[in-house]
């Protein structure tokens, strides 16, 4: 649109939100620290930083969190109280643009994923690749893991959403986005669900070029649980509660108490 996709990435900031995740952090974490690894090794001109935003946490997920900033100079972390994905995952953004100039947004590449999801070792690499070919953003695929998901459930879900390029689907948990396309149409709006979706319209809207593709899957927790109200757990409860009486019941999960 604005010939800035013709500029290279020359800086990856990862962002992920967290809230009360510790028991996905860890696995989150030790992922973004190999796909990190992987970029450095194929693109070293290329640095990465990753940002953990941890939202009103009170279970463990700050010490796990603070293992990994301790460990290794391209982890950083930051306490909020915002309550709301959207919000976490800006302020996330505005942290990382805050050291660099305004004119090298366009440079810049912003990778986002969730605190219970797992990249895949390639993900920053391959971002960085379509993006030095013209993407403006980039709309990663997702499967739920299978570990933690009814395979009843799962079954529906991947009939609903077959792996391909050029797929229809836009998760937060697998995105990514140029700094100057971001800031272009005004970030993520402050919601606790669906700011990926606003965002992806906007940028759409403003005719910044969105790449769909399923070279960078990313796995996702399969729990039906709903953190946000409309988020991909409540979505998950929504298809599990469409299933045939028998399946549904197979694919109940208990309740958490805390």
């Amino acid at each position: 649109m604005t010939g800035s996709a013709s500029q290279g990435i020359s800086q990856v900031a990862v962002v992920m939100p967290a809230h009360n995740e510790d028991q996905h952090i860890g696995k989150a974490l030790a992922a973004l620290r190999t796909a990190a690894d992987v970029l450095q090794r194929e693109h070293p001109e290329v640095p990465a930083r990753i940002t953990v935003v941890l939202d009103s946490c009170t279970d463990r997920s700050a010490e796990i969190a603070a293992a990994y900033v301790a460990g290794d100079s391209r982890f950083s972390s930051v306490n909020v109280t915002l309550r709301n994905a959207g919000a976490s995952r800006g302020f996330g953004i505005r942290s990382a643009l805050a050291s660099r100039h305004p004119l090298d947004a366009a440079s810049i590449w912003f990778a986002n994923t969730d605190a219970d999801s797992v990249v895949p070792a390639n993900w920053l690499s391959r971002q960085v690749e379509l993006a030095n070919h013209g993407a403006d953003a980039i709309l990663g695929s997702v499967e739920p893991d299978p570990e933690d998901v009814d395979p009843a459930l799962l079954e529906r879900w991947l009939e609903l959403h077959p792996f391909r390029e050029d797929h229809q689907h836009i998760y937060g948990a697998n995105f990514g986005v140029r700094g100057s396309a971001y800031l272009a149409v005004g970030g993520f709006p402050r919601l606790r669900a669906h700011e990926d979706k606003v965002l992806v319209e906007r940028l759409r809207g403003r005719g910044f070029r969105v790449v769909a593709t399923d070279t960078i899957r990313v796995l996702t927790s399969g729990r039906t649980h709903a953190r946000a109200p409309e988020g991909f757990a409540a979505y998950l409860r929504t298809l599990r509660a469409g299933l045939p009486a028998a399946e549904r019941t197979a694919t109940e999960l208990p309740t958490p108490t805390g």
